[in-house]
């Protein structure tokens, strides 16, 4: 569900923006400096060791392992506000079903696919608001507005912060791009800009059209607010609940890509079974790593609980960009002769203020969700004594891999 349209929302959301621009641009150095499919795991690895590399991949694995079924129960949700008939967790199981076997059938065919769906997300998405444009106004947006408070701001980071999660994700795929040193800074870019226009334009437009209450605690929030301007009987209101489908299926997509890399990587390194680092010998694709994701996911589905799947999966998001940030702050002492063709603008000012917001946003999440934030931290306290009683922080269990670029999954034609 989301929490939308009071100040205390729209102000929280405007710094989750400043937050994710600063981090956007001072990751793309390491990104395009270590080309990695293991992204933050990687680079904390290479700044701060094996143990480094262990908290940086755990906070990652949950990151998008978690936010791929939280999609999916959203992707549940809409299909059955078009027909109520089908039940949303077997609905968002199928859609798992069938993203994990277009995921092994091919990184070219798999990004092709995501490509289109993401066009037609766009579309949507301009359609939408060119629908509800004239129906805005000021009186309805101002409405019913929350006093101001703090803690209210806190509260609400967690959902703020999913209208930008997985952004990141770009990095997981850094090995099996052309040219990664030119594109991925290309990517990142071109991403944060259209990401930030449409969430801000799609979040004012809707809430000047009807009372932000009626559209809080839904999985559907568009096709509803299509429905209080057009009516729930209007074609439109049809079509754009089935297209609305887009942008969901290109969210889902990318998470599973990004979270069976991240398998893959940590596998490949030592950290997680050495089987889930195999690559299909037809497709080319870490199989045994997206059938793990896939039935994390599904396992996750079953629990139903969107909301408190998205606070651990943010929980994840914040202290893996902590992480990151420490990681290059490190590294710009640790190995000034690095090559980084992207440089983070700025620096330090933009990678401190991604580092303090992030900050705040832990210790926030911690605070009004302390039991999910107990679990998220007593599996990682786990993690960390299994990875220490086998000895693994004493020893460099990836030889070349973190130093270099690793061997690519799929050459470029």
């Amino acid at each position: 569900s989301l929490r939308l349209f009071d100040i205390q929302w729209f102000f929280c959301k405007v710094n989750i923006l400043k937050a994710y621009t600063t981090f956007i641009f001072s990751y793309t150095e390491l990104t395009t400096a270590i080309p990695h499919a293991g992204g933050a795991f990687a680079y904390a690895y290479r700044a701060l060791g094996p143990f480094g590399g262990l908290i940086a991949g755990y906070a990652t694995l949950v990151e998008f392992l978690i936010a791929t079924p939280a999609i999916a129960l959203a992707l549940g949700s809409y299909l059955h506000f078009l027909h109520p008939a089908l039940p949303v967790i077997e609905s968002a199981v199928f859609f798992n079903v069938v993203f994990v076997v277009l995921n092994i059938s091919g990184v070219k065919e798999s990004a092709i696919f995501s490509l289109f769906i993401t066009l037609l997300a766009v579309a949507e998405l301009l359609l939408f608001m060119g629908i509800i444009a004239p129906h805005f106004k000021v009186d309805n947006f101002m409405a019913n507005a929350i006093p101001f408070k703090w803690g209210g701001v806190v509260a609400a980071l967690p959902f703020a912060v999913w209208f930008y999660l997985a952004i990141e994700g770009v990095a997981m795929v850094a090995e099996e791009v052309e040219d990664p040193k030119r594109n991925i800074p290309r990517g990142y870019i071109s991403a944060l800009i259209t990401l930030v226009l449409l969430a801000l334009s799609v979040m004012i437009l809707t809430g000047g059209i009807t009372d932000w209450r009626n559209l809080s605690n839904l999985d559907y929030p568009l096709p509803e607010a299509i429905a209080v301007v057009l009516g729930r009987a209007s074609g439109w209101t049809q079509l754009f609940a089935s297209i609305g489908l887009f942008g969901l299926i290109a969210s889902f997509h990318g998470t599973l890509l990004a979270s069976s890399r991240q398998v893959f990587a940590m596998a490949r390194g030592g950290y997680l079974p050495r089987l889930l680092s195999k690559v299909n010998t037809r497709f080319k694709t870490p199989h045994w790593a997206i059938l793990a994701g896939g039935c994390i996911s599904t396992i996750t589905l079953y629990t139903g609980k969107t909301n408190e799947i998205i606070i651990m999966s943010v929980l994840g998001a914040v202290v893996m960009y902590m992480m990151g940030m420490i990681s290059l702050f490190v590294l710009r002492v640790k190995e000034p002769e690095l090559e980084r063709p992207f440089a983070s603008p700025f620096y330090p000012v933009f990678p401190a203020v991604a580092l303090i917001i992030s900050t705040i946003c832990l210790l926030g999440i911690m605070y009004y969700n302390w039991w999910i934030s107990l679990v998220f931290f007593a599996v990682l306290a786990v993690a960390a004594i299994v990875f220490m009683l086998m000895g693994k922080h004493k020893v460099k269990i990836m030889d070349d891999v973190m130093l270099e670029k690793a061997v690519i999954l799929i050459k470029p034609e």
